[in-house]
């Protein structure tokens, strides 16, 4: 069987809707790559945080130690999880894990209870963001986080919109910015794995596909809001390019004969098939070929 494509880029957002860290490889997990999404900023209800009301969140970048990628690692006592942003000191965030819970916390239509990063880490997004803030970590001994049964059964992620990957390929990202003015990079976007080498959109279609020796499904057309439009290097917004996404990639022209929601698609919400809890190995990394084990023929075929 010859490979679609291969990995080109991985990504891991630590902290729901600040900026990803680019890695070679990362450790697979039950709720997706490990870190992902672990933590998120809240408001004073519990609330979380996003780039959708808060755009400077674009600028807040993080920090791991680079062994935080490596199979099998566990913090000690002097591992941080540095944050930095424009006009701020360093915040660093040890790694082990917080004792205090913070109870109340909700991100669409999930609520439970977190681990609270305290005082240090309230003050500074509160200052940073100019309202109430607290940075609360996910805390996987007590709470689930299952994914819409109606499309993933059984599966779960921490605090990530939806699902535990997100899979885009550099063809789609291409193809896009011959139509734009002004090209967009791929932070626009904000996937977990970028794929090279297969055909613009050829990810809609994908239901099965391995990578390394894991297989991961595509469940859904991930839909997109308006962070796109977001640019993350200044948390300035625009119309574009989801003026442009409205022309090519609305379900209107994709999936004509579905029901019509008013969505625009870009990239395709994956979960792995694969037991992740037990044995070792369990990595991806760059150049991993991508393997496509099932298809559908079209957008209008696939979930969405």
């Amino acid at each position: 069987m010859e490979a679609a494509g291969k990995v080109t880029s991985i990504f891991v957002y630590p902290i729901k809707s600040c900026r990803g860290i680019s890695v070679s490889q990362a450790p697979l997990t039950p709720t997706g790559f490990r870190w992902d999404r672990q933590w998120m900023v809240i408001n004073n209800k519990g609330r979380a945080y996003t780039q959708r009301n808060e755009p400077k969140l674009a600028l807040v970048q993080i920090e791991l130690p680079n062994e935080a990628f490596l199979e099998g690692w566990e913090p000690t006592g002097s591992s941080y999880m540095v944050i930095r942003a424009p006009g701020m000191q360093a915040l660093k965030i040890p790694m082990s894990k917080p004792c205090d819970i913070a109870d109340g916390v909700s991100v669409w239509e999930w609520s439970g209870s977190a681990l609270d990063e305290g005082a240090e880490a309230s003050n500074w997004f509160t200052n940073y963001l100019g309202k109430s803030s607290r940075l609360v970590r996910y805390n996987a001994e007590s709470e689930t986080r299952p994914v819409d049964p109606e499309y993933a059964a059984g599966q779960i992620t921490m605090f990530s919109d939806g699902y535990p990957f997100m899979l885009l390929s550099q063809g789609s990202l291409d193809a896009l910015n011959k139509l734009l003015k002004e090209p967009v990079p791929i932070n626009r976007f904000r996937p977990n794995i970028l794929v090279d080498g297969c055909e613009p959109f050829s990810e809609d279609t994908w239901t099965e596909v391995r990578i390394n020796k894991f297989t991961f499904q595509g469940v859904k057309l991930c839909s997109r809001c308006k962070i796109p439009t977001i640019n993350q290097d200044t948390g300035d917004a625009g119309p574009e390019p989801n003026e442009t996404l409205k022309q090519i990639r609305s379900d209107k022209v994709l999936r004509p004969g579905r029901k019509q929601r008013g969505k625009i698609y870009f990239g395709q919400n994956m979960v792995c098939k694969d037991n992740l809890t037990e044995g070792n190995g369990k990595v991806l990394n760059l150049g991993d070929p991508v393997f496509v084990l099932k298809k559908v023929t079209s957008a209008a075929e696939a979930a969405a």
